[in-house]
């Protein structure tokens, strides 16, 4: 995989690699570590590679609340299977559309997950919540569902039984719970917008909840939450082994700063908290640093200029031995030190209140605008706060068969799925957004067309581009 990696870096002839977004697959370590000496080896490795690896929020997330979900007993797979009968032929689902009609529900399909993603989960039951009703129908109509689940549908070894009142109240608590994550995952999945700046207070929202909810009444939720909390600790539970650039993502973000930083570290990991915002704060200041150099570099191209006439450095340097590479030190260590002026800037943004929090607020319009006056911590802004935090949006970009075909369109010759690649990449030129979601809608007018049997040639191709 590394060598792949380095491979195509110098194909498109790139060096510089701030950071590499990756799930938490061990394979993965290894291959960051073998990117960061090869980045060594180029003399770009930023930092020495200590913020090269970001684990992908999204599978983290997925992580915890499927152990939790473990905990969650039989009520979820009791909604399973049930969703899973009826959607297993036509004919159950046209008896599913008669129940929604028959107690005026608007008719819309119901969705099945799928148990390693925690998101599919959290709409299969807000779908299932929505016809609880026609569900219950559904049963009085089709008595076989109630054999299907008391005999056949198989959970944990044993039949997972009658969906029942106490199923159908544990299921609503549980569908409530996960939708923060749901929303979450959204949230930092997104490919149209910043997400870097949000990664630490997602962090902290999680936290939060999952500390309130482990001293909760409700039994079913504190033994989920409990379960998860281990999880949660196992990934975000060290501060000193998280990635510094999440908290400095957030620092850059003008609404909070370290103000706000600093109260979310105490706030989840008490007292260890302040010895973390030193840290913080200290790699920074020698990130900040590293930026001044490169810049001074840069402007001088490699030298700076001093007070001296330039006739008397040239003077002093090939009259006296020794003093040529005295200077030669002093003009890095200048370049080095970047001046008073670029640290204060540094001091200065951090001192300035922080901006009043607004729905409309575009952080990068922001440092785009003030990047006059914060220069270089505007260059140091525009890598950080570019950051993805989560691999899923980008997941999806490049697993091109959940776009072209699926289990009911995947006999077209490999010619036309090739021709149908290259109209949708020329169509869909302008900027759109990565749907990391299933489109229920999109789904539903296909399971519509299939019950009406009307599936025509020119909807398989709209399906293809889409």
């Amino acid at each position: 995989m590394t060598r792949c990696i380095i491979n195509f870096l110098r194909e498109w002839g790139l060096q510089k690699i701030f950071t590499v977004t990756v799930d938490n697959a061990s394979s993965n370590d290894v291959t960051v570590e073998k990117l960061s000496d090869k980045l060594d080896d180029w003399g770009t490795n930023s930092m020495n590679g200590q913020h090269l690896q970001m684990r992908c929020m999204s599978h983290i997330v997925n992580l915890i609340v499927k152990d939790g979900l473990k905990e969650s007993g039989i009520s979820i797979a009791c909604v399973r299977y049930a969703v899973k009968y009826i959607r297993q032929s036509p004919a159950r689902l046209r008896k599913f559309q008669e129940c929604c009609e028959s107690i005026n529900i608007v008719k819309k399909s119901l969705c099945l997950d799928v148990p390693t993603r925690c998101n599919s989960t959290y709409l299969m039951l807000s779908r299932a919540i929505e016809y609880e009703r026609a569900i219950k129908e559904y049963f009085d109509r089709d008595t076989d569902l109630s054999g299907y689940l008391m005999f056949d549908a198989i959970s944990d070894r044993q039949p997972v039984g009658m969906l029942t009142r106490t199923d159908w109240d544990d299921v609503k608590r549980i569908s409530q719970f996960l939708e923060i994550f749901y929303n979450l995952t959204l949230k930092v999945s997104r490919s149209l917008y910043v997400t870097s700046n949000a990664h630490f207070l997602e962090i902290g929202q999680v936290a939060v909840y999952l500390n309130r909810l482990i001293t909760t009444e409700d039994e079913l939720l504190s033994e989920m939450t409990s379960s998860m909390w281990k999880f949660f600790e196992k990934y975000w539970g060290e501060p000193t082994k998280m990635n510094k650039v999440i908290f400095i993502a957030c620092v850059l973000d003008p609404h909070y700063k370290f103000t706000t930083v600093s109260f979310v570290l105490k706030k989840i990991f008490g007292d260890e908290g302040t010895i973390i915002e030193k840290e913080v704060h200290t790699y920074m200041s020698s990130l900040f640093n590293k930026y001044v150099s490169k810049s001074v570099s840069k402007d001088t191209g490699g030298k700076v200029s001093t007070s001296l006439p330039s006739s008397s450095f040239s003077t002093m340097e090939t009259s006296t031995p020794g003093l040529g590479e005295l200077l030669d030190e002093i003009r890095k260590h200048k370049a080095a030190s970047g001046g008073v002026d670029s640290k204060t800037k540094l001091e200065k943004y951090l001192a300035e209140d922080p901006e009043n929090e607004r729905p409309d607020f575009d952080i990068l319009a922001w440092w785009k605008v003030n990047s006059p006056r914060f220069p270089i911590l505007a260059k140091m802004a525009r890598d950080v706060l570019a950051i993805p935090i989560s691999s899923v949006a980008y997941e999806s970009s490049f697993s091109t068969g959940g776009h072209i075909l699926d289990q009911f369109r995947s006999s077209l010759t490999p010619k036309l799925v090739e021709t149908l690649v290259c109209l949708q990449d020329w169509l869909q030129s302008e900027s759109l957004p990565v749907n990391v979601e299933e489109d229920l809608n999109f789904l539903e007018i296909l399971e519509e067309d299939g019950l009406n049997g009307s599936s025509s040639a020119a909807s398989m191709a709209n399906f293809a581009l889409v």
